[in-house]
Formats: structure tokens, C-alpha cells, sequence
């Protein structure tokens, strides 16, 4: 495993930033790390890269542990943080030049223009780091973060900053650089996530509450969930040998809300049952369900 996570917890005084969590991450692999603001997403990509140290459990980088041999660790991996540091008065070139003096990189100059080239900065590659908007800084940031040719990239929030044309660039970049290295990648933006990623990791007040493919979270959002009121009594028993059904509830205002499995037109079935009972359907509204519901339920947002 490229990055394995056992046990580890860290406690800033009083607040438990992260408590026991486990996870694996495969060589190849991209993975959306989510959770809400104060989840834990940060602290634990710092205790990744070895910035910071758990108080309990271990961590090891590509079958090497974190805490002991960080700096072996930090050769294995590129980290671009959130709030990405850069010297201003710097020109792009002259700080990635100072990158790859850092890594003792023996071709520095190939290797930083194929950086430059991959992360669209060739045009802006000449300025001063000062000059640029923050969509290019955020691109040096993470040129600088693959200069060395890391086998692991640890990416928070890479799109920051970035207009729409910039985002799909970076989206696109980050998926061919999957298919070599592996990538934790957080974001607050749950598409994004799913447009890049294999996995989704989501944490919430420093627990993970949910490590799952892509295709069992898209499977989630092909549920949909239909409010309908008919102007009779039914039962739950009825309701529930629908085609598709797979829960139902009544609420206190006599609303039937059907969890269905999005296949087929649920609303034509409920026409049909509505004939069959001599009943009239009053209202029928039919609401898929969105990633972001997905998130708020696992977070309790």
C-alpha cells in the first residue's frame, strides 16, 4: 500500500481532531478525502507528509514509517496544502529552481519545464509568483509539488481559486497523473470529487464515517424519493408492493414518502395504484437525491 493508516488519533488539548481512523490507499489510485471544516482532512495530511505526529496508531508512506524516517517519507511524496505558501518576490521559475535544489535534482531544468508545461504555466512562467492571480499560484503550488516525481501526492483543496476552464485542466491533469501515482485529493466540492476520483473517504468530527467507491455512491444517487398524497387511506403493506419500492412512511399530515431505486416511472405505477383503489392523487412530487444530501446525512449537516 502506498499509504496505510492504522489506528492513528491526534488531540489538540482538550479537542480530539482525529480519533482511531484507519484507511488504505493502493498505488494508482485517486481518493476524495471529504468532511465538513474542523472534520480532521487537514491534520491528517500533515501527519501524512509528517509535518505533525499522531499520539497513537502509525503511518507509513510506500512500506515506510512516517514517524522515525519522515525524511525518506518526504521524498515519496508531493504536498500541495490548502493554504499554499509561496515566495512572492519570486519569479515561477527561480522558486520551482529552488524546489529541485531542495530534492538535489540532478536534471532540474527538463524537469521543471515539464512541470510547467503539464500545469499550464508556460505563458506565466517568466513573472514574478507576486504578479499572478491566485488560479496560477495555486498552479505553481502544484508544479512545485510534483517537481521531484513523487509516488504519492497529497492535494488539499488543489482547485481553489481556479475559474471553470482552469479546474477542468487540473481535473484532467490529476486523473492522468492517477493512473501512476496514487492521490489523496480533498475537496469541499462533492462533483469534483466524483469527477476525478476512485474512492471516496469522508470524515466527520475526526471519525470516518464512510470509505466507498465511486460506484456505490453513484449507486445512492440514482435513489429517488417521492412525496405523494392521495385523498383516501392506504396502507404501508400496499405501497410497499410497488415495483422499485424500497421504504415507506407516512408523515402526521398524511404524506406518503416512497424511497424508490430510481428505475422506471414511478409516478405512472402510482396512477395506476391510485385507478385500482378509487382513490385521486392529490399531490406527487418526485426528488432525486443529489451527492450533497449523501454528504449532509453521513456529516449530520
Amino acid at each position: 500500500m502506498s499509504i496505510n493508516i492504522h489506528h492513528v488519533t491526534k488531540q489538540y488539548g482538550d479537542q480530539q481532531a482525529v480519533n482511531q481512523i484507519s484507511f488504505e490507499v493502493s498505488k494508482g489510485q485517486v481518493v476524495g478525502f471529504l468532511g465538513p471544516n474542523g472534520a480532521g482532512k487537514s491534520t491528517t495530511m500533515k501527519m501524512i507528509t509528517g509535518i505533525i505526529h499522531p499520539d497513537q496508531g502509525f503511518i507509513e508512506v510506500c512500506g515506510i514509517k512516517v514517524e522515525g524516517e519522515s525524511l525518506a517519507t518526504k521524498k515519496k511524496i508531493g504536498y500541495l496544502p490548502e493554504h499554499n505558501p509561496l515566495y512572492l518576490d519570486m519569479y515561477v521559475r527561480e522558486y520551482l529552481s529552488m524546489i529541485a535544489s531542495f530534492h538535489g535534482m540532478a536534471d532540474a531544468k527538463r524537469s521543471i519545464q515539464d512541470v510547467v508545461e503539464k500545469t499550464g504555466l508556460l505563458s506565466e512562467a517568466n513573472k514574478a509568483i507576486g504578479q499572478l492571480s491566485k488560479g496560477f499560484r495555486q498552479r505553481v503550488g502544484l508544479a512545485a509539488a510534483m517537481l521531484h516525481d513523487p509516488e504519492v501526492l497529497i492535494l488539499d483543496e488543489p482547485t481553489t481559486g481556479l475559474d471553470p476552464n482552469q479546474i477542468l485542466e487540473i481535473r484532467s491533469l490529476i486523473k492522468q497523473l492517477g493512473k501512476e501515482k496514487t492521490i489523496l485529493f480533498s475537496s469541499h466540492i462533492l462533483q469534483e470529487v466524483e469527477a476525478i476520483c476512485d474512492r471516496v473517504i469522508i470524515i466527520h468530527k475526526g471519525n470516518i464515517v464512510a470509505n466507498e467507491s465511486i460506484d456505490s455512491i453513484r449507486s445512492l444517487k440514482d435513489h429517488q424519493y417521492i412525496h405523494v398524497k392521495f385523498n383516501g387511506e392506504v396502507s404501508s403493506e400496499a405501497l410497499m408492493s410497488l415495483p422499485g419500492i424500497q421504504e415507506v412512511e407516512c408523515s402526521e399530515q398524511g404524506e406518503w414518502v416512497l424511497k424508490s431505486t430510481g428505475a422506471g416511472d414511478i409516478s405512472k405505477e402510482l396512477m395506476s395504484f391510485a385507478l385500482q383503489h378509487n382513490l385521486n392523487i392529490v399531490s406527487l412530487q418526485a426528488q432525486t437525491r443529489q451527492l450533497e444530501d449523501i454528504f449532509k446525512q453521513l456529516t449530520g449537516s
